[in-house]
């Protein structure tokens, strides 16, 4: 044997090795959350102030927001909040107004800037019509069930919790870069998110719901805290966690929705959030490789190749890899669709994603609704003239 050909399949088998590894420990996570416990709903719930800031009309918006006033819940309000009066949403929220009279809901328009971060700004605007000291805060692109609101907030009947998130399942609006879109949330992000519990990391937070009690958040300096960060949802479970309160994961599933016209849209949201990471745990970002199952299994077989014994190994553990990866694929299927409908676009969607990570490491500048910034390593966003 020539030493390099034998270097680089031992190279390749150990990439094998924890591509397989990470595969299988991330179906095991998906399965385990899968097979949770429904959680007791106490009878009497605190009433509640829902924060839906809002920016233009997205494929879905009228029905996402509307689950939202579906809620089987006994008192609770909605503040809408847009930053110009003459945004489009506000005629959906007006309509929903209109059509849920017995249904306090609040629209504020108000465009005053607290920080680089404008959906923070629209919250800190929304938050002086907020009439009750359990908020919940959700993006516009998230659609939930009738009994979202009672799942979220019985959590923080309990003092000691401070945060209280949900993990989602993403929905594709029509056309191919969306059900990318989606594969991306579904196939790849929220199985890292559920290993990372299952190993015990603790701080996911994400913007699709974030529900606290008013004392919480005026502890840890207020929505003015996060008013410059890129990633307001994890500064804001970072704060709650220093100020020494876990953050829970309630077992409830909600949706949110991808609309991604063409792959530069596609391509520039997920460099986004690649970017984040990178910024914000620049460690797991240099290492979120290894969460690239298939591709790095696929290149470990390649540097095999050449030493029979090695490839042996290491094409066992490639076909391994590629079931975990259908299995998984499988797992996250919403009910009502078919298994098999998306499995030709997970190889695209594998190269995708590794392309994105790589080009996440040429910069720190981002794009988000049409503005570029600059991000530091605090995680800091200035706008880019």
């Amino acid at each position: 044997m020539h030493p390099l050909p034998l270097f680089l399949a031992s190279i390749g088998v150990v990439a094998t090795a924890l591509a397989a590894i990470y595969a299988f420990v991330a179906l095991t996570a998906v399965l385990l959350w899968r097979a949770r416990k429904a959680q007791a709903i106490p009878s009497a719930l605190p009433p509640v102030t829902l924060l839906k800031p809002l920016c233009g009309t997205e494929p879905g918006l009228y029905e996402h927001l509307r689950s939202f006033c579906l809620q089987d819940y006994a008192d609770f309000q909605i503040v809408f909040g847009v930053r110009d009066p003459a945004d489009p949403a506000v005629a959906v929220a007006q309509r929903l107004q209109a059509e849920f009279p017995q249904l306090p809901i609040d629209i504020v328009a108000n465009p005053q800037q607290h920080g680089s971060n404008n959906k923070v700004s629209n919250l800190i605007n929304m938050l002086a019509q907020a009439r009750h000291d359990v908020l919940v805060m959700a993006d516009s692109d998230t659609r939930v069930e009738p009994g979202y609101l009672a799942a979220v907030t019985t959590p923080l009947l309990d003092r000691k919790v401070g945060l209280v998130t949900c993990v989602y399942r993403g929905v594709p609006a029509p056309g191919i870069w969306s059900r990318l879109g989606a594969l991306y949330t579904n196939d790849w992000y929220m199985p890292s998110v559920l290993l990372g519990r299952l190993v015990g990391y603790d701080g996911y937070a994400a913007g699709q719901t974030l529900c606290l009690r008013r004392d919480t958040l005026q502890a840890i300096g207020g929505l003015q805290a996060i008013a410059d960060h890129l990633a307001d949802d994890f500064r804001l479970g970072e704060l709650v966690r220093k100020f020494g309160l876990p953050i829970l994961v309630s077992p409830c599933m909600i949706e949110a929705q991808h609309d991604e016209p063409d792959l530069g849209a596609l391509a520039r949201h997920e460099l986004r959030w690649m970017r984040t990471t990178r910024v914000l745990r620049p460690l797991s970002a240099g290492f979120m490789f290894i969460s690239l199952s298939l591709p790095l299994a696929a290149l470990g077989a390649l540097l095999a190749s050449a030493e029979p014994g090695p490839f042996t190994v290491a094409s066992t553990l490639f076909w391994a890899v590629a079931a975990a990866r259908l299995a998984l694929h499988c797992a996250q299927r919403p009910p009502g669709q078919s298994l098999f409908s998306e499995l030709w676009l997970l190889p695209f969607r594998d190269l995708l994603t590794t392309w994105v990570w790589c080009l996440s490491f040429g910069s720190y500048r981002v794009r988000w609704r049409g503005n570029d910034f600059d991000v530091d390593a605090d995680g800091v966003m200035r706008r880019l003239s």
